[in-house]
């Protein structure tokens, strides 16, 4: 028979505003039944003074952290005060010591897997990374990192926090990564307001909780469809420093200056000197192709008659014998071999670009289907193909490929949504992966031979666009006076779209 839940309530700073808490607490009985406990984080004493707490005050008696398990099985991890700014940590501080001795307490346990509540009193330092936004919050300068390594370590399925006198209900985050460690539960952030606030900002929280220990494992790991990655694991490690000096004639390609015409506006040489800055920054040079490059931007070979925008990081241009018309590439400036070698800032850049791409196809009746090929293949090429909405539906595309690839035995895994690809591929890792434009994804390691047009027959198929006859890339070509007419109408077209004319 399984558990009954437990009904808790839990509040943000007290801050000696007994009445009001309690009294908020019997009306919510009154009305809703009787809870089985209170949970207070952040501020409870205020500056009242009343005796019993005194001691508390002093440091005589200490209440830093500790783990409270009830005769139901509820495991509570706390931590109490906020993070010490100098040493010996004063009473009401926590410091570096606590959180390891918290940490250690728990993950000697055997089989350990989280504990069911954290209780912080500040935030974790980083939150909000990958989550809805937190108002106005700056999770990368508020909180505690402490606090965030805690919580990684601890995977609280419920963790609260106060402090900032803000509610925030953060989306859940997983706590493994997708396809490469073993599912485990959700972790979800609630902070809290204070007690009666004048704002009327929310500061207690109710809700349900059977304990871990009593749920069934596939129960237990169940992910929510808003689930993201986790916060405080550091997804992207900065692509490494080419050794190779620069030549005389050479740049970093993130300083490739180009102008396509007077009319459409230019590309800034990124030396801060436009922007008011003292000192010129100086570019990481990402790594250098071994030889001929079709894609690096400073290239002789590129075609850039195709160029259709270039931002800081990243260009767009349509692609060589395209599928359709539109059938546009996103391109590092730079040399990057994949999606997984990035760095972080043309992965943002490369993130701002399908979020205009998606407006800009929506406007015109489509949605568009992304995928990359890390096989066989030198530089980076996203290959962004626009499908008509009413020609068939996102389910109708992720059905075409997982179709297509059972027939050709090819493995073709659904990740999740706010999975990140490198979650389950590793640099250098030969891999396809298709991204509808509602965040969906599908991914295949490849272990032997991959065909190289998969991606193009798949949507040239008659279940999708039914054009087989342009599967294969070198069968489109066109000539250079059609494709420059086909770049200056799609570029006049997504000019309301493209950021890069904007910054």
């Amino acid at each position: 028979m399984a558990a009954a839940p437990l009904r808790v309530l839990a509040c943000g700073d007290v801050e000696g505003r007994l009445e009001a808490i309690f009294g908020r607490v019997r009306a919510i009985q009154a009305k809703s039944g009787r809870f089985d406990m209170l949970l207070c984080v952040g501020n409870f004493f205020g500056s009242t003074s009343e005796a019993e707490w005194a001691e508390y005050r002093t440091g005589a008696k200490k209440g830093r952290r500790g783990v409270y398990s009830g005769c139901s099985g509820l495991q509570i991890a706390y931590l109490s005060g906020t993070e010490a700014q100098q040493q010996p940590a004063p009473a009401h501080c926590f410091s570096t010591k606590d959180v390891a001795e918290l940490k250690t307490s728990l993950l000697a346990t055997p089989n350990f897997r989280g504990v069911d509540i954290l209780l912080t009193s500040p935030w974790p330092r980083d939150v909000g990374t990958f989550a809805n936004s937190t108002g106005e919050i700056d999770t990368k300068k508020c909180g505690s990192k402490l606090v965030s390594d805690l919580a990684a370590s601890l995977k609280p399925r419920y963790h609260f926090a106060a402090l900032e006198k803000a509610y925030y209900e953060r989306l859940p985050y997983r706590n493994h990564m997708v396809l490469q460690e073993t599912p485990q539960h959700v972790t979800r952030f609630i902070a809290l307001a204070d007690v009666g606030n004048t704002s009327k900002k929310k500061y207690l929280y109710a809700f349900s909780i059977v304990p871990m220990s009593s749920m069934d494992p596939a129960e237990l790991v169940k992910q929510p469809q808003d689930v993201t990655e986790n916060p405080y694991r550091k997804l992207r490690k900065e692509a490494p420093k080419s050794k190779a000096p620069l030549s005389a004639e050479e740049e970093p390609a993130c300083q490739f200056f180009f102008d396509l015409n007077k009319h459409q506006g230019r590309k800034r040489p990124s030396d801060g000197k436009e922007r008011g800055d003292s000192q010129p920054k100086q570019a990481k040079k990402p790594p250098q192709p071994t030889g001929p490059c079709w894609f690096c931007l400073a290239s002789p070979e590129v075609e850039k008659h195709l160029v259709v925008s270039i931002g800081t990081h990243c260009y767009l241009a349509l692609a060589k014998g395209g599928l359709t018309p539109d059938h546009v590439l996103i391109l590092p400036i730079g040399h990057y071999q994949s999606v997984v070698d990035l760095s972080s800032e043309v992965l943002e850049e490369v993130t701002k670009y399908k979020a205009a791409l998606k407006e800009f196809f929506r406007s015109k009746g489509k949605r568009y289907v992304l995928f990359e090929r890390n096989y066989r293949s030198q530089h980076l090429q996203l290959q962004v193909i626009p499908v008509p909405l009413d020609l068939c539906t996102s389910e109708d595309i992720k059905e075409a490929f997982i179709t297509q690839a059972q027939e050709q035995q090819i493995e073709l895994l659904e990740i999740p949504e706010h999975s990140d690809i490198a979650q389950v591929a590793q640099p250098g890792m030969p891999y396809f992966y298709v991204e509808l434009d509602t965040g969906e994804k599908l991914f295949h390691r490849i272990r032997g031979r991959f065909p190289l047009q998969f991606g193009r027959e798949v949507l040239a198929s008659e279940a999708l666009l039914a054009q087989p006859q342009r599967a294969d890339w070198r069968q489109c070509a066109a000539q250079r006076p059609e494709e420059a007419a086909q770049a200056r109408a799609f570029r006049r077209d997504f000019e309301p779209f493209d950021f890069s004319l904007r910054d």
